[in-house]
């Protein structure tokens, strides 16, 4: 079957086409996430009352649920082995994926198989998956040091700063901008020392160590961290989008 590995995806460290010579049925997407919604209806008034974003200020998701049907080519390897090694490798495992269209991301969930069918000419493969609402940045504030530019997106990627054992010298207030994503997330703080960090007009402590301040939440835009002290801080950063 002619076929040059388009549209592939990757579970973990095998890819679909280079590993087991899955050809997608149609161009494989993840479905989106379902609103997590509240309505109330108050008895003589028009319509419901919406409260789905009122102790957020925002939409929550619930998780991303569907299936992807591939084709398989019977006669790279005999269909018996190659159900066997995707079910021994994937069947109820929770793993990332990274879809080949959409390579500056990745999707955390577990997948399973579905059904599988078989005739003389090919075979079919259904691969359900339970997803994480967001997918997150292939590069993080971690890795930003080994990120590259020719597989970079330049309209849909986030380029990061690296964040790691930033110095705080003590005399001058270390400022630290980090660009947020579609999805507000609360980083991870390694200090070496006690540090004061003020982020929107208010100061919170960090101790020796990893540990998160739950009111500290970088938020889509610009958001500015000022961090005061002796010693260093490395601030784990990943972003997310839908």
């Amino acid at each position: 079957m002619d076929y040059s590995g388009e549209h592939s995806i990757t579970f973990g460290d095998k890819n679909t086409w280079t590993d087991w010579h899955l050809i997608p049925s149609t161009r494989p997407v993840f479905n989106p996430p379902s609103l997590k919604s509240k309505y109330i209806d108050v008895p003589g008034a028009d319509g419901l009352l919406d409260l789905s974003t009122l102790f957020t200020g925002r939409p929550i998701f619930g998780n991303r649920i569907g299936s992807l049907e591939f084709i398989v080519a019977n006669d790279y390897l005999r269909w018996e082995d190659t159900y066997s090694e995707i079910a021994n490798y994937l069947h109820g495992q929770s793993m990332h994926a990274i879809l080949d269209d959409d390579p500056d991301f990745f999707y955390e969930g577990r997948f399973a198989i579905n059904e599988w069918k078989s005739d003389r000419n090919f075979s079919l493969i259904t691969i359900d998956y339970t997803l994480a609402p967001y997918k997150k940045d292939l590069i993080g504030s971690l890795e930003a040091d080994d990120w590259e530019w020719d597989p970079f997106d330049f309209e849909t990627g986030i380029i990061q700063e690296s964040l790691v054992a930033l110095v705080v010298n003590g005399d001058d207030s270390l400022s630290v901008e980090i660009i947020g994503s579609p999805q507000s997330v609360v980083p991870i703080f390694t200090a070496s020392a006690i540090l004061t960090v003020e982020f929107e007009s208010v100061l919170y402590t960090l101790p020796i160590g990893v540990s998160r301040v739950p009111s500290i939440q970088i938020a889509p835009g610009v958001n500015t961290l000022l961090f005061s002290g002796i010693g260093t801080v490395t601030i784990d950063h990943r972003g997310g989008s839908l």
